[in-house]
Parts: C-alpha cells; sequence; structure tokens
C-alpha cells in the first residue's frame, strides 16, 4: 500500500478556469472541458486551449455544494455553475478570442482575481 499523496502535492497538479474559476485536474478538462463554459472556452479534447484557459495560480478553494442556495457561491458569482470547487481568485486572463467572444455575446467580462469588486 502506497502513502497518500500530501494536499499541495495534489493541488499542484489541479487548474482553474479562468472564466468561471472550476478547479479541475487537467485530464477531466481535457475528456469534458469546461462543465460551465465549454461552449465558449472550447478545452475538451484540447491540450494548448486547457493551457491558455486555465491556470494553476490560484488562491483557496471552495466547495460548492448547492451553488443557488449559497451566500459563498453568489458572492463568488458561482451560483448559476455547477456544484464542485471553485478558487476564490484566479491569476491570469482569458485569451483575447474569447473575450471577443463574450464581448459579441453582449457579456462583460469579470477577471476571477478580485482586481474588478463590486
Amino acid at each position: 500500500m502506497s502513502a497518500p499523496i500530501p494536499p499541495q502535492a495534489r493541488s499542484k497538479q489541479l487548474r482553474a478556469c479562468l472564466l468561471c474559476s472550476i478547479v479541475q485536474h487537467p485530464m477531466d478538462f481535457r475528456r469534458e472541458g469546461c462543465p460551465n463554459c465549454e461552449e465558449i472556452m472550447q478545452m475538451k479534447g484540447t491540450p494548448d486551449r486547457i493551457a491558455v484557459c486555465t491556470t494553476t495560480y490560484f488562491d483557496g478553494i471552495i466547495a460548492v455544494i448547492d451553488p443557488e442556495n449559497s451566500w459563498v457561491a453568489r458572492w463568488q458569482r458561482t451560483s448559476k455553475y455547477v456544484r464542485g470547487m471553485y478558487a476564490v481568485r484566479v491569476k491570469g486572463r482569458i485569451p483575447e478570442d474569447v473575450e471577443a467572444e463574450l464581448e459579441n455575446r453582449g457579456i462583460k467580462y469579470r477577471p476571477r482575481d478580485q482586481t474588478d469588486q463590486d
């Protein structure tokens, strides 16, 4: 029986989506894409896209079990997303083509690094 992997070692393998801040293993992004914004981010099966649309630079993780009723999910702007693990703060910006797509859809991009507070 092998020793358990310490949490700090596991977290280095996790990535956070730059648009919605969901935290997943890179293989999950590759297999399924982003469960919240795959239509826009288009990461499924594309390692290069995963590399530019996600980051390993994030602070804190929040478990969101009931997004619609969670005050933390509302505060983090994840109440309309699927249940899962979300980064509190994500460092980095989405690619320009994704930002342009959001603008075309009339959606204002708000970075997840907490520099654009309400």
